[in-house]
């Protein structure tokens, strides 16, 4: 078959890697693509943001599966005029997009189909600010903005001048309790009626190392999470994604491609902390590393409404762990334009190289263009040989002023052990 990814992100140089090796896949083509996705997929330019376009060069190529990789294509309706002009597509309309898009729909979702989640407010005046952080005071605050932020529009702090600034500069917000416990992220597969789980893993979203500073996309995650009590998979599918797939879809919004579920384990049990509409980014990296199986196998019975027929996900034994390069002044104001070394010298290593915010400048030379440059994954027996392995391959890569952390999957590895 002939695929089409859409996107320019490590999330899109994962898939577009496992698919090169997929032996049904014949033609692999990636718009707009990165210069490393470029060795594995034929890049064409095109502005992912807009609909047309994307349908049209589907339609021109012949593809035969349409992959969105990231949320803000997905918002913008992408997948809609590519279903309609016959090809199938891999994430979800703009209607079921919206789970991401707006906070107070997902929300509102949550509520209607008894989903366990974080009691919350929306919130748009000073007023209602004012009034929700002294509903939840004494905790630490978490104020999330309703729209995309790319995964930087959540403030969780304990000093309330800071939320109620956030809240300010948002606009329209959900404030809600704090969610104690471990973090987790699973990914559901579905065609709007089947769920096909995925491996959990586990991100770090804080820039610094013991879970300090300011939010980012994420700065590194691992799986298999070993620590995580039995029966979990299987209790998420059957109180979280599965209902929620339903309810979208009684709605008249099937949601056909990924469910990011991001949950916490707390005191009181299981809740969600958020939805996204597509892989998460940088699970993804780890997570696609320990699958065995063609991926294929998933994305296309997906978009088709063939999950129930499709073949069970295979998993390689052992861990991965991925360890995300950022630019310097990431994740404020990036640095653009430095020169990036060691990427070959890495992978020699054994280590996969995912890039992000890459670019070539007038010289050819590999250079940085966004916050998460990128990120090095590592497959071995252990969490522990893995995590070893992955900054192995990190320090092969020279950026000049760049910033990673140390801490990825560090606490897990001595659990392990």
């Amino acid at each position: 078959m002939k695929v089409l990814v859409i996107g320019t992100g490590g999330r899109e140089h994962a898939l577009a890697r496992a698919l090169s090796t997929d032996p049904a896949v014949t033609a692999l083509y990636c718009a707009p693509g990165n210069p490393g996705i470029a060795e594995v997929a034929e890049l064409r330019p095109v502005d992912a943001m807009d609909p047309a376009a994307v349908r049209d060069l589907a339609v021109e190529l012949g593809v035969d599966l349409v992959v969105v990789g990231p949320e803000a294509p997905l918002v913008a309706g992408v997948a809609d005029p590519v279903r309609e002009a016959g090809i199938p597509v891999f994430g979800p309309s703009k209607a079921a997009a919206l789970l991401e898009g707006s906070k107070a729909f997902s929300k509102e979702v949550m509520a209607a189909a008894g989903i366990p989640t974080a009691k919350s407010y929306v919130c748009q005046t000073e007023d209602e600010y004012v009034k929700a952080l002294d509903e939840f005071a004494g905790f630490p605050y978490v104020v999330k903005d309703d729209a995309l932020a790319a995964g930087k529009g959540v403030v969780v702090t304990e000093d309330r001048d800071a939320a109620l600034a956030h809240a300010r500069a948002c606009g329209r917000v959900v404030i809600e309790e704090y969610l104690d416990g471990p973090e987790i992220s699973l990914f559901g597969v579905t065609d709007g009626i089947t769920v096909v789980p995925m491996m959990p893993s586990q991100d770090f979203k804080r820039i610094g190392d013991g879970d300090t500073g300011p939010n980012t996309g994420g700065m590194g995650a691992y799986c298999p999470l070993l620590w995580a009590p039995a029966g979990l998979t299987e209790e998420v599918v059957a109180t979280v994604i599965q209902p929620l797939v339903d309810e979208l879809r009684r709605r008249g919004t099937p949601f056909a491609g990924l469910v990011y579920a991001g949950l916490a384990l707390t005191a009181k049990g299981l809740r969600v902390v958020e939805f996204n509409a597509r892989f998460g980014d940088p699970e993804t990296q780890s997570v696609l590393a320990m699958l065995a199986s063609p991926l294929s196998e998933l994305l296309l019975p997906a978009a088709t409404g063939t999950l129930a027929a499709a073949p069970a996900p295979r998993w390689r034994d052992g861990a991965s762990v991925t360890v995300v390069l950022a630019a310097a002044g990431y994740p404020g104001t990036p640095r653009a334009g430095d020169v990036i070394t060691g990427v070959e010298a890495a992978e020699r290593l054994g280590t996969a190289v995912n890039q992000a915010g890459t670019n070539r400048n007038a010289d050819g030379d590999l250079v940085t263009s966004g916050g998460r440059v990128l990120a090095v994954t590592a497959v071995a027996d252990g969490l522990a040989a893995a995590r070893a392995k992955a900054y192995q391959g990190l320090a092969a890569i020279g950026i000049a002023g760049a910033q990673h952390r140390t801490d990825i999957a560090e606490k897990a590895a001595e659990t392990a052990a």
